[in-house]
Formats: C-alpha cells, structure tokens, sequence
C-alpha cells in the first residue's frame, strides 16, 4: 500500500512556505505538501550516478513512456514525434499563441482562470475575450451562445482542463462543443491539461485534441507530471503538436527564450508516468478526503462562504463574498487569520470577494487553517 509522507518544508527552499511569516499557514500556490514517490527520486539518482550532466534531450525510451501513459490514462494513441519537451507548461501556451496569432487578433479564454492564461494573451498584443463561468446545478458551466459570439473574434481557444481555479472537468459534449466552435471559426486550441492526472471520483479525464483528427490537426496539448506526482521544481514539461506543419511552428517560436529541459527533470519524469501510478491513485484518494472535510466544514465554521466541490485536483475556488468582509477576501485571512490563500483577482477582474484554497496538505493542516479563518470572521463579526 501506498503511503503518503508530508515532511515539514519550514526551513527549506520551499516557494511556497518561505513567502510568507513563518506563523502562516500556506494554501495559496499549485504545490501539494506531499513528498514525492521514492521512485521518482531513484530514478534523478540513477541518472546522476552517470556522472556526466551535459546538454540532454528525451530519449526514444522516454518518448514511449509517454506514448504508453497517454493510451493508458486516455485512451489517446498518440506518436513519439508528436512530443515537444518544454521547461513548463506556461513557456508552452506563450508559445502557441506566438506562433499561430498576430498581433490585433483575440483569443477566448473561460474566466475565472489561472493567473498566467489570463494575462498570456497581454503579451502578445491580442485581445481576451472573455467568457464567464457561472455555477448551475452544481457544476461550472458556460453559456454557448457567448462562446460563439467571443469565438467570431478570436484566433485560439486557450483552454484550462481540467479547469484552475474551478477545479471543473469537462464533460465529452463540452469538449466537442469546443472543438467545433474551433473547427467553425479557424481557431487553433492550446489547452493546458496539467492537473488531468488529479481527476477525482473515477472521473476520466478527456484529452481535447483525442476528439477528432480534424480537432488534433490544429491543438497543442501541455501536460507535465509536476502537478500529479508533486514534482514541479523538476521543472519539465511537454506539448503533444500532432500536425507536422503546426509541431514546426511551435518549435520556432522558442525564439531563444525557452531553453531545453534539464536531464534529471526527463529521468524524473519518466519515472512518474511509467511506474507511478499507484502513489497517483493514492495522493487522488487524501485529495477526495481533504475535499469533503472542506465542503461538509466550510459551511458550519465560515456560514455564508460558498463552494462547488472541485472534481479535480487541490485547489477550491470559494465565495466569502457573503461574509461582508471589509477587504478582499485573501488580504482578510491573511491579516486576521494567518493563513495564505491566492486572491481572487489573480484569476479575474471584479473577484475581490473570492479566493482559492489549496487543499493538497494534511487534514490537520487544513483543519488548523479552517480554525483560525473561522475565529477571524467570528472576531470580525464581534467588532461589527
């Protein structure tokens, strides 16, 4: 059986833990406290007893690891050059969208979203056009008739799935949606898809670009282990570019600001999507307990705070807009409570009142955090 160990990161190089004072408790970045598979660290040694840590790239062995997972995981039979090796998967979106938009253009993004999809677009001279979730009967969910008036202006798709910070997952029919709108109106879809190893309640997750070929002819799929197997400081990532012709353009955009992937990052990852699977399965098992206690406790200690119950990964995307707060939800419990989560703004304009809580700790971790919220907002309400 799989066990999962979360050593104390205080002290330590950790991003996550050294930001804030040492009497906070960190829920805010996508970085679960859980130490990785012992096999995954084997493997880096392995490769380091080699000795020689020159310029590296994948080798075939590597690429057929992920050939396997992605048929495994998938069901998606994908073929070795498909596979493009980046240094993460933010690099990879900026580099769709450098490749296959111009400047003038739009790209339609489903709002709220992770902080770098957002302003991606920003950076490239092109215009978000932005699509609203809204939570219906229990799901996150987006209003067709604005996905087709926002595709008419846009050039890509940037897609977020499984979705961050809505933890939503989409369905098959919201995916062919998606890609027929991409077919309808000549945009190419770059979908993020880093948090599909972390589908929670026997979920499956769908690859977008596995719909169709005419769909897979014009995506760029990111992916990486970092966010599954709790190994982002590795620092390795990799895009699937079916159509020969895209894959080159791809590959060009790196423009000489995204470097090759680092040697033990590959052996690490390799690792991972070959003998794995059962500390993923694990780690998705505490990630459907520390989900529940936050949904069955949040309403009881913080009555007023709302949230959908994620169907994938760590992270909780929450309302305390009904709590009154005198600031920003985030800057609020950081002040009173002690406890770090990112900010609703990050993710969207007009969020001051949301906030998302990252739930890949130990129980008595999140516990302890939803302690002190709750005694903070009972001060504040005391004052009131």
């Amino acid at each position: 059986m799989t066990t999962l160990t979360a050593p104390d990161r205080r002290g330590t190089d950790s991003n996550k833990w050294r930001r804030y004072d040492a009497d906070v408790l960190p829920l805010w970045v996508a970085d679960m406290d859980f130490a990785a598979d012992p096999r995954i660290a084997e493997a880096i040694r392995e490769r380091l007893d080699h000795g020689v840590l020159g310029y590296g790239r994948a080798t075939e062995g590597q690429r057929e690891v992920l050939v396997r997972a992605m048929l495994r995981d998938h069901g998606w039979r994908i073929e070795p050059e498909w596979l493009v090796f980046l240094p993460g998967v933010e690099g990879g979106f900026n580099m769709g969208l450098s490749a296959f938009t111009s400047p003038g253009g739009g790209v339609l993004e489903e709002l709220p979203v992770y902080a770098p999809l957002r302003a991606a677009p920003g950076h490239w001279g092109l215009t978000l056009n932005e699509i609203w979730q809204r939570p219906e009967d229990g799901r996150w969910s987006s209003d067709a008739t604005e996905m087709e008036d926002a595709a008419r202006a846009s050039d890509a798709l940037l897609l977020c799935n499984p979705q961050n910070p809505t933890g939503r997952v989409y369905t098959r029919a919201e995916l062919e949606y998606r890609a027929e709108l991409c077919l309808r109106h000549d945009m190419v879809l770059i979908s993020d898809e880093i948090h599909c190893g972390l589908v929670l309640d026997g979920r499956s997750h769908i690859p977008a670009a596995s719909l169709s070929r005419e769909i897979a002819a014009r995506s760029v799929t990111l992916m990486a282990a970092s966010k599954t197997w709790n190994v982002p400081g590795l620092k390795t990532a990799f895009a699937i570019v079916p159509d020969a012709a895209m894959r080159a353009r791809f590959e060009g955009a790196k423009r000489g600001m995204v470097d090759s992937v680092n040697v033990l990052g590959l052996a690490g990852m390799s690792a991972a999507y070959e003998s794995c699977t059962d500390w993923r399965d694990a780690v998705r098992a505490r990630l459907e307990g520390n989900r529940d206690l936050l949904a069955a406790r949040l309403p009881g200690l913080i009555p007023g705070a709302r949230m959908l119950p994620p169907e994938a990964g760590f992270l909780a995307w929450i309302d305390f807009r009904a709590l009154g707060l005198p600031v920003p939800a985030a800057e609020f419990f950081l002040d009173r409570a002690r406890v770090a989560l990112s900010g609703g703004t990050d993710f969207g304009s007009g969020l001051e009142g949301w906030a998302r809580l990252n739930y890949g700790c130990t129980p008595e971790l999140l516990d302890e955090a939803l302690q002190r919220m709750a005694g903070a907002v009972r001060d504040h309400r005391g004052q009131g």
